[in-house]
Parts: C-alpha cells; structure tokens; sequence
C-alpha cells in the first residue's frame, strides 16, 4: 500500500475576488455568482487518488466542504444551494465532503435558561438541517444539459431507515413503523396464525420493525410468534433485520430495582428475546418523581444486557430536559403528531435537535380520519358518514373521552377539517399515492422525526402497498406550503390542549 502525503494548499495561488481586475493581459473582472477554480503554480494534476489495495478512488484536490449546510451559516434555500453545487461541478470541482448526522455531545448545563446556544457551540454543531432533503423534489432553474464530469459523493443511507442513538447505544429502525395498538381489542378478533402470517408479509416487503406495548392484549406474544417463524423459515440475516419496540406503562407505585427488572423480564419472555431492542417508558404522574428511579434502573438492565435501548413515550418537553439532566441515555421519545397535531415542532424538536433524542409519532394518520374514506363526508348528519367504530377514529375525532382530548374538535372542527383533506387529496393525486400516505411523508419530513407509526390490523386488512408508498413519496415546495397553509389555519393545540403527552394528563 502507497500513502501520498502533502500539503494541499500549498502550491495553490491566490484566490481573485470577484471585485479585482488583473493586470495581465486577457484577465477580466469574475462575473457575479461565477466559480472559478485557483490554478495550480505548478504542473501538477487538479486531481489524486487515494488507494488501499484494489480500493481506490479519484478525487479533486481541492474538496467542497458542507458542513455549512448544517445550521449556523443562515438559511439554505434547497434550490440555490443545488445550482450552486452545479456551478461548482461545471468548474471542475466536483468533490463534495458531507456527513451524515451529529456527532457532538452538547453539555446540558448549557441547554438551560432560555434553551438557546451560545455562538461558540452553535458554530459546532452539525444536525440534519437536511435530512429530508430530496433531489426529486428540487425543480432546477436552469436550461440545458449538464456538463457530464464526474460527481464524487458519500451516498447517504438508504431513506427507508433511521438510526436512533445514545452514546454508544444505537438501533436503525424502518421510518414507517407497524403499530400494534389495533391488536388490542375493538378493532375486530385477530386469529393467530393469520395475524403471525400478515407480520411476515409485512417484513418481507422491508417494512420490519414493529411497535407494541406490555398493555396492547396480545401484541407481544404476537411478536413472539412471529420472531420465532422468522428464526425457523428466513436466513439469519433476515432475522437481523427485525426491530421489536414495546412500551412499559407501570402504575405510579414505587420503582425499586426488583420490580422494573421483573416487569421487563416479562416481556422479554413474552416476546421471546432475551434483549429488547427497544424499551419505551411511559409515566403517568409527573408529581411522582418515581420516573427518573425507573429509567435509572432501565440503564441498569441496558447495561446489562436486556434492553439495547432505553426510550420515552408521551413525555413532555420540560420532563424530557430533566431526564437527559440526570444523564439518562434516552434516544427518542414517541408522541402524538400528525398536519393537525403539531405541537412536537414548538417546543419538543428544539430540544431534540440539540440533544440528539428523536421523534418517534403514532397518530399520524388520525386512526385513519386522514384518508378518502372521510373526504366530502358530514359526520353532524346521524348515518350519513362512515361510522366511528373504531377506538382511534373514536380518539381523534370526538371533543374529549376519558382518556384524551381528541383532535380534529379541538383543532377547528369537521368543516376545516374537510379543508385539509381536499387540500391533501389533490397532492396525493398529484403524486399517484393515497392521502394517509401525503399525510405521513409530510411529518416523516418534519425536525427531529426518526419514524412515524402506521397501525396495522394484522390478518383483518392490509395496506403494504400504500405503506411502502410513503418511503419512495418527495413532497416538493408547492406541496409543503399548501399544507402549511391550512394546517396553521386551526387553533394553537399546545394551547389548547398542552405539551405532548398532556392529553393523558388531565
């Protein structure tokens, strides 16, 4: 193996500002919003390859560095930021260095007070300002071809996939995750066997990480079942490729080391593995401290081995702060966020992008309000609409119930709500998908969101087609201010109702 090392700047001359004229012969004044590559002292090449063996690769010496594009430089338009990279190819450099998310660890202390970054740390930090970038839905301004020179990039990952993190703790995640809320009862009896059989379909179609809850009736024998069809009839590393995330709703009593360690071995048992891969903490009175005993003692037992990684659901953003305080290595939080429910994005995600922790959503598609089956329809009129006969379009639609206040009431009523779907109705036209899908690309799309949940009805219905839909969809400009503009059109839900997680509150 050869190692080259040199200095790379080093027999480069001067940049010329655009504003200066030379004084050579034949020099002009750099036009404005032109590029223009320095020229080498000597003869040396504008490229190098570096090698390793029969790995090799051509680069230009001179890389167009993008950590600019990650916040703190202003505001990137997607559009100009594309011409300029094609500017930037058509003069020969045509090398960009880009990263794929953050790997600074910001001090809590910091975070306090008005929550905001001091200059000095805002200046090193990176984030996936980005992350939802798309070349498809970039419309280029200019005319004509391309000038054909080689592009050389790191690819990003495959944007059916997400990666949650802590430190070293780490899982990768489908980004529409299967819900397994419907398997709880009044959604219709789910026979076994055909339920198991519709899991398999489900992950044989790539969409193969699961969400579930120790208090979802029998969600996590479910998984049981099915991981243990996955072991006997798929490969191994098909097996790999399962996530099975479960939630732990205790009561408020007192978290000792023994009784979290014994509740979370039932579901391991349960669900037949002997480590989760991810366990989701839901606490239901903030006046009992007990929380953050219980999440030490979910470390514990991550150190141990028996859980990969430890997160939260429903938690608000002030209870959030205080967990990452006490140094609880929590990688995302689950909550409640659809176009009608945007209170993540006004305080939560602030926070998150800062820390780290990501979003995990259910709600998304509102139990399945958010579709065709409700466009154009009166639900004031008895029997005239589809029938609420479902606990989630029960949730999402009605004013208040014991458990929650319910969404589209609340947020400015059936008539607006029609609105919205209209509006989401011509996108998904537009795009040949369905309007759950538009529904849920657009909060995938959203600061901070790692997966968003799509509940399925295993063996009753299936919706694998729409649902893999929604991974290969690009919203582009037009799409994305005709939903803002009527999604800010309903009432302020953090006022009306509180932060996330305040619904179980009350």
């Amino acid at each position: 193996m050869s190692v080259a090392a040199h200095n790379v700047l080093s027999n480069f001359t001067d940049f010329k500002s655009k504003s200066l004229i030379s004084n050579r012969s034949g020099s002009r004044r750099f036009a404005s919003n032109s590029v223009r590559c320095c020229q080498l002292a000597t003869s040396e090449k504008r490229s190098v390859t570096v090698s390793n063996g029969n790995d090799s690769l051509e680069i230009c010496r001179v890389l167009n560095g993008m950590w600019q594009t990650s916040g703190g430089w202003g505001r990137i338009d997607r559009e100009d930021a594309v011409e300029a990279m094609l500017r930037y190819a058509d003069a020969g450099l045509s090398t960009f260095d880009m990263a794929d998310h953050c790997m600074l660890r910001i001090p809590l202390s910091i975070l306090k007070g008005n929550g905001k970054l001091p200059f000095y740390i805002m200046a090193q930090l990176l984030h996936p300002s980005l992350s939802s970038f798309n070349f498809n839905s970039v419309k280029l301004k200019r005319k004509g071809k391309v000038s054909l020179r080689s592009f050389c990039c790191v690819l990003p990952e495959d944007n059916r996939i997400s990666v949650v993190k802590s430190g070293i703790d780490t899982l990768d995640i489908c980004r529409v995750v299967n819900g397994m809320w419907q398997t709880s009862g009044g959604w219709g009896r789910i026979d076994i066997n055909n339920a198991v059989d519709a899991m398999l379909r489900y992950a044989d179609a790539g969409l193969a990480t699961f969400d579930m809850a120790d208090i979802y009736g029998p969600a996590e024998d479910l998984y049981g079942i099915f991981i243990n069809r996955v072991r006997r009839e798929r490969s191994p590393e098909f097996s790999e490729k399962i996530r099975g995330l479960t939630k732990w709703v205790p009561p408020p009593v007192k978290m000792t080391s023994s009784y979290v360690r014994e509740s979370i071995n039932v579901s391991r048992k349960r669900m037949d593995v002997p480590c989760l891969d991810m366990l989701q903490f839901h606490w239901w009175d903030y006046s009992n401290p007990g929380y953050l005993d219980a999440l030490k003692h979910l470390t514990d037992l991550k150190d141990e081995g028996k859980i990969k990684t430890v997160a939260l659901t429903n938690f608000d953003t002030e209870r959030l702060r205080i967990i990452l305080e006490n140094e609880i290595p929590v990688v995302s939080n689950q909550v409640q966020h659809s176009i009608v429910d945007m209170r993540p994005q006004q305080k939560m995600a602030e926070l998150c992008q800062l820390t780290g922790v990501k979003l995990i959503t259910y709600g998304t598609v509102m139990g399945g309000l958010l579709s065709e089956k409700f466009l154009d329809t009166n639900l004031a009129i008895p029997f005239a609409g589809p029938p609420l006969n479902t606990p989630s379009l029960q949730k999402y639609k009605r004013v208040r119930s014991p458990w929650t206040y319910l969404m589209v009431d609340a947020w400015g009523g059936w008539s607006q709500f029609q609105v919205l779907l209209q509006t989401l109705k011509k996108i998904s036209s537009k795009h040949g998908v369905s309007i759950p899908a538009v529904a849920v690309r657009y909060i995938l799309d959203q600061p901070a969101v790692a997966g968003s949940m799509v509940g399925v009805r295993l063996g009753l219905s299936e919706h694998i087609k729409d649902t893999n839909a929604i991974l290969s969809l690009a919203l582009d400009e037009d799409d994305v201010n005709s939903i803002q503009e009527i999604s800010k059109k309903g009432k302020d839900l953090l006022r009306v109702i509180g932060d996330c997680g305040d619904e179980y509150r009350r």
